[in-house]
């Protein structure tokens, strides 16, 4: 069975993200939506709420499994039994630290690919960090996220 692990922060999921989720559970037999526990960064939603939304919108994907990890990455992937770890890209500008990162994986366990997916090019200036800038301030985030995620985040901003 081929494995993958799509890693991120997700908070929240993007139709960016979304479209790397789909177009990953076509490649694979299972793709494993990793949600990452971070202490150093200060997120809107807790893992829990992002896993339950991206639970949600990925309900009707029978191959994907939502789950959440802190730790390394490469001991997750060990764990979950999977042999490749996506990353989407947007620009170049995500190349150099998406290249840093799969080399670290590379020395890790040179056993684990990183497979690059190039976003679809409506979603290309789209990131989890401008949603909540646009959401925050009341603008149409519509066609952005999920509906599941507009709602969330209308919620947190109380519009």
């Amino acid at each position: 069975m081929r494995v993958a692990v799509y890693p991120g922060s997700f908070d929240p999921i993007t139709n960016g993200h979304l479209d790397i989720v789909q177009r990953g559970a076509r490649v694979f037999d299972r793709v494993v939506v990793a949600v990452l526990h971070n202490s150093q960064k200060n997120p809107l939603f807790s893992v829990e709420e992002r896993t339950r939304l991206i639970q949600e919108v990925t309900g009707d994907m029978k191959n994907v499994e939502v789950d959440s990890f802190d730790g390394l990455l490469v001991d997750y992937v060990h764990q979950r039994g999977a042999q490749v770890v996506i990353r989407g890209l947007r620009a170049v500008t995500d190349f150099e630290y998406e290249l840093q990162f799969a080399s670290m994986m590379r020395k890790l366990d040179s056993r684990v690919e990183t497979l690059f997916m190039m976003t679809n090019n409506q979603y290309s200036f789209l990131s989890s960090g401008i949603v909540k800038e646009v959401a925050s301030g009341g603008g149409d985030i519509k066609g952005l996220v999920p509906e599941a995620v507009e709602q969330a985040l209308a919620g947190k901003y109380g519009y």
